[in-house]
């Protein structure tokens, strides 16, 4: 483990130790809590979107795709708690 340090405005640090106390933690313990959570919300974000990006690129090399009025039928009855059949990709007209 290493130290690093950070300079907070007088309001924050008042902030984070008001909320540190209110959460049972100390003001590092909430600290490390958040940038926690901040890097591991980053590194979904990041995730997502090298996942549609990928997805884009094999749109657009392909040609199929899966109409948004199927897919939202499908994810409606999948809500429902039905059991629709996937929808399949095909080529779309342009």
């Amino acid at each position: 483990m290493s130290t690093t340090t950070i300079r907070l405005p007088d309001d924050l640090k008042a902030r984070i130790a008001t909320a540190a106390e209110r959460a049972g933690t100390s003001t590092h313990g909430f600290i490390l809590e958040a940038i926690a959570e901040k890097a591991e919300q980053e590194e979904r974000r990041a995730d997502f979107h090298d996942t549609s990006e990928k997805r884009y690129a094999e749109i657009v090399a392909t040609g199929r795709a899966i109409p948004w009025s199927e897919m939202r039928r499908y994810l409606e009855d999948r809500i429902a708690g039905k059991k629709p059949a996937r929808p399949k990709a095909r080529k779309l007209a342009r």
